[in-house]
């Protein structure tokens, strides 16, 4: 990490370290642990609120570049990466679109999905270096997600992308981290301290996976990926699914289901479907 980054860090307040507001937690019994995380965790709606005029900007800004053919990149190490694969990877089952138009990368590649890996989050450079073998460009955006704020591949990933024109955007769990004032939305979840001291995956995580959620989802509306209230492109991958889009067909055509059924499995989605029977 550079001197500057050391020196910003410094100059602002670290609300994911701050101490919890509870003590002594190995003295609760199981039913007041229980009750005081939830406690905790019912504040975290409400602080996502506060950041909705920022995710308004950034999924409008979104929908722009979208439908120039642009592409959404998460970027984050840890707890942070793995909800930013999460999100990109309910796209294609959920929404029908490819896999590469919604993209997560996390510091230290495929392995720390499910496994630590050594000081891959401190590398500056390596973010962009993982973006640039996806032929990145003016039309993308990047969203680095990091509850510190101060995470080096994180921070590295979107000021080399800010740099190269495309649209920065974050997460974060502190305002005015050298993250929030490396791009140009910053979405900053104040969520206060963590129950248990510094563990970011509790509240922070809570509120990233609420504000990641509605900013796919309203990109997937905005996009036409949604016809009323339905999944109308989601991949019919099981039975479930089968079943689920059957029953979207009948409502809305007024069909059997029977026949509803055998011109999904026909067309292969619910709105191939729909726009079949109505042109």
């Amino acid at each position: 990490m550079n001197n500057t980054t050391v020196a910003s860090m410094s100059e602002y307040k670290r609300i994911t370290e701050m101490p919890s507001h509870y003590n002594d937690l190995e003295l609760m019994d199981t039913d007041e642990i229980l009750k005081n995380i939830n406690e905790e965790d019912k504040k975290v709606a409400l602080a996502v609120e506060h950041e909705i005029p920022a995710i308004t900007q950034l999924v409008n800004a979104l929908v722009e570049r979208f439908n120039k053919g642009g592409r959404l990149f998460y970027i984050g190490a840890g707890t942070s990466g793995r909800l930013g694969i999460l999100d990109a990877s309910e796209i294609p089952p959920t929404y029908g679109l490819p896999h590469d138009r919604v993209i997560a990368l996390i510091a230290g590649g495929d392995s720390a999905i499910r496994n630590a890996v050594e000081n891959a989050e401190d590398d500056a450079q390596q973010a962009w270096k993982d973006l640039l073998a996806y032929d990145i460009n003016e039309n993308d955006a990047v969203v680095g997600i990091a509850a510190s704020g101060t995470t080096p591949y994180v921070i590295g990933g979107v000021k080399e992308a800010k740099s190269n024109g495309l649209l920065t955007a974050c997460v974060t769990n502190n305002p005015g981290s050298p993250l929030a004032m490396a791009v140009e939305i910053p979405i900053a979840v104040n969520v206060g301290p963590e129950f248990v001291t510094g563990s970011t995956r509790m509240k922070s995580g809570t509120s990233q996976k609420l504000v990641l959620n509605m900013i796919s989802t309203a990109l997937m509306i905005k996009v036409g990926r949604v016809k009323g209230n339905k999944m109308v492109n989601m991949q019919l991958s099981n039975i479930k699914l089968v079943d689920r889009g059957t029953r979207y067909l009948v409502e809305e055509l007024n069909l059997e289901y029977k026949e509803a059924e055998t011109l999904l499995k026909k067309y292969g989605s619910v709105k191939k479907v729909i726009d079949a029977q109505k042109s």
